[in-house]
């Protein structure tokens, strides 16, 4: 068990590791990486039943994870190394040619951890569904959870998988959408209006909550209570009010750091107001 304080720590080190680690490949996801820090945190230190040194891709009698939004890929990789799956000086390989830790996650290479490759946005919950319909068969009580990104909901497949979790009780199921409204081209608003996610998801027959994705206490207390709301006949839904670039403040409030990286400067300044914590830096 880990107290909120510890957690805010960690999530402190792993948004200075992902400023780094964007920063030395010159590529990648910032933005949506620090705002949804906090969220996969908290899944992996404090709610998820998981064995990190047990790791099997098919998951059987613990709880699984997939990231459908997988361009925040520098965030999970963090996240997954400081739990255990593989060594924190491996954060240093991001994006390199011929490593494991590439843009977009893929298991091609057996990483600990990683059990599907994302990035193709739209298709996370489907797989989601399929493992969690498959603990259903094995008799494994352990809970599915899958990220996705609101600029994601613009893909069809997701609006499917929606209908058919819903449709078929699959109610050992928790998603969460990163409700950041931003995308990579600007505003989710101006791109393409997403109305009220809660009516429509209430519609497709999914009990849905709401959180502050950066506030670390209300993402624990949600977490813990959708998975006191399973096994009731629908899946569960929270959606996930974050700040894109959260803990920078140059990064926060725009669209522009969905996918570029900072230069030296830029890094430097962000580091600075990113605490040192006694996890250290790879």
């Amino acid at each position: 068990m880990k107290t909120v304080e510890e957690l805010k720590e960690i999530a402190a080190q792993v948004r200075r590791d992902i400023i780094r680690m964007v920063y030395n490949a010159k590529s990648g996801h910032p933005g949506g990486s620090l705002g949804c820090t906090d969220l996969v945190t908290a899944l992996y230190f404090e709610v998820m039943d998981i064995e990190p040194a047990n790791f099997t891709r098919e998951g059987r009698g613990e709880d699984m994870f997939f990231l459908s939004n997988g361009h925040i890929s520098p965030m999970l990789y963090s996240i997954m190394a400081r739990r255990g799956y593989f060594p924190v000086s491996e954060l240093a390989t991001f994006r390199k040619l011929g490593t494991r830790l590439q843009g977009h996650p893929t298991p091609v290479e057996k990483l600990p951890g990683l059990r599907i490759a994302s990035g193709s946005l739209g298709q996370g919950v489907s797989v989601a569904i399929g493992a969690a319909i498959a603990k259903k068969q094995n008799n494994d009580p352990h809970t599915v959870f899958v990220l996705t990104g609101d600029g994601e909901l613009e893909e069809g497949q997701i609006w499917e998988a929606f209908m058919f979790a819903g449709g078929k009780q699959v109610d050992n199921l928790i998603a969460i959408i990163d409700h950041n409204k931003k995308q990579i081209d600007g505003s989710t608003d101006d791109v393409m209006p997403l109305g009220s996610l809660k009516a429509k998801m209430e519609a497709f027959n999914w009990t849905v909550m709401e959180m502050d994705g950066n506030d670390m206490q209300q993402v624990v207390n949600t977490l813990r209570e959708a998975k006191s709301k399973l096994g009731q006949g629908k899946p569960v839904v929270i959606v996930m009010k974050s700040e894109m670039g959260m803990g920078v403040d140059f990064m926060m409030g725009t669209h522009k750091w969905h996918g570029t990286p900072p230069n030296q400067e830029q890094a430097e300044a962000a580091l600075q107001q990113l605490p040192t914590t006694s996890l250290g830096d790879f």
